[in-house]
């Protein structure tokens, strides 16, 4: 995808996982034929920014030769398999998403940004993570298949867990055309339309989990990533550094490096209550070219001010380039948006939706933290 610093080339690692030569691999191809960029994004994919459309084959031919990207355009675009990322060798979540991505291809089209989310471990840690089609585990411990937006989902056995789910994701497709505008994404779709697999009751899903964060888990360190934005060269030392035998992604801008010991890294968040984890930013501009502001510089100034106002300030913040708020599509309960130069002011809302103050400059904006 075309951006104002140039491709964007994404890179989608099955299990959320690359090991240490593939991960140091993509550190190397984004600093020698990109912008020594990489994003993390909030379907655990990475992107490498700044790719001119000359070296695009070579990157390409370098990410199939690393194992991360299919020479079959077509297979890389089938629907996303989202991985709660502390899975083990052999458990459900490990076993049931190996076995849907070896059978993607029994799928019929969906929508470009429709996927799968693999969460049966002890209990749900993806919840707030995008996915229409979700195996979770229930709360009488056992599997279900849940449609995004739904309160409960249907009791499913181990071995039956991925039928059921391309099931789910086949009726979708057949029955997305019936509303106008069709649907595109299944949290808006089950509301109109409700999904019956025999007479069994729903079950609802076990209470949620929280993701890794920011210092030791157990599977290794954990490393917040501000704005879900990488220096390619500061995760390569980094892993080096570790001794990490593989990278896990998390879709809450994290990395857990498996294997790895604990490393001081300025450029990573290593504090779980650090305000950066509150903020939201999208590359803004010049990097995008839709962005009219530049958004990183105004979003860790608003971090600080978090910092010193404590719980008084708001508890999430969105630094938005333009009203498309590609990096946060939930409410926040600040959202600035970019338009025309300065900054508009959404409460309680995203993006796109209708502003309560415009036309605010960036001076302006730090007075802003502690709003009523």
């Amino acid at each position: 995808m075309a951006s104002g610093d140039g491709l964007l080339v994404r890179v989608r690692p099955q299990l959320a996982r690359l090991t240490s030569a593939q991960a140091l691999g993509l550190c190397e191809l984004a600093s020698r034929l990109g912008s020594g960029l990489i994003d993390l994004t909030h379907r655990a994919n990475l992107q490498l920014r700044g790719v001119t459309p000359e070296a695009h084959g070579a990157v390409i031919d370098a990410l199939c030769a690393l194992g991360l990207a299919d020479a079959d355009a077509a297979r890389e675009a089938w629907p996303l398999v989202l991985v709660a990322p502390c899975w083990q060798a052999g458990d459900d979540t490990e076993g049931i998403a190996t076995e849907l991505l070896s059978r993607l291809n029994e799928l019929p089209a969906l929508p470009p940004k429709f996927g799968f989310a693999v969460d049966a471990g002890p209990a749900p840690v993806l919840a707030a993570a995008p996915a229409d089609v979700r195996i979770e585990r229930a709360l009488s411990g056992g599997l279900l298949v849940r449609a995004d937006g739904a309160a409960a989902g249907h009791p499913v056995s181990r071995a039956g867990a991925v039928d059921a789910a391309l099931a789910m994701a086949g009726w979708f497709a057949a029955t997305a055309m019936e509303v106008e505008p069709a649907s595109r994404r299944m949290r808006r779709h089950q509301q109109i339309f409700s999904w019956a697999d025999g007479p069994q009751p729903l079950e609802p899903a076990a209470a949620s989990a929280s993701l890794p964060a920011p210092g030791m888990s157990s599977l290794g360190p954990v490393y917040g990533v501000p704005f879900g934005q990488i220096e390619a060269a500061a995760l390569a030392t980094l892993l080096r550094d570790s001794g990490a035998v593989a990278l896990r992604l998390t879709p809450h801008r994290a990395l857990v490096l498996e294997g790895g010991r604990w490393c001081d890294a300025k450029a990573f968040i290593t504090v779980a209550g650090d305000p950066l984890l509150r903020v939201d930013a999208c590359p803004g501009a010049p990097s995008c070219a839709s962005a009219t502001v530049a958004t990183h510089a105004v979003a860790r100034a608003l971090a600080s001010g978090l910092a010193a106002v404590g719980v008084r300030g708001p508890r999430s913040l969105h630094v938005s380039g333009c009203a498309k708020g590609c990096a946060r599509a939930r409410p926040a309960d600040a959202t600035l948006v970019g338009r025309n130069g300065a900054f508009d002011l959404v409460r309680s809302g995203c993006a796109w939706d209708a502003p309560v103050q415009t036309r605010l400059s960036p001076e302006a904006l730090c007075s802003l933290i502690g709003m009523p």
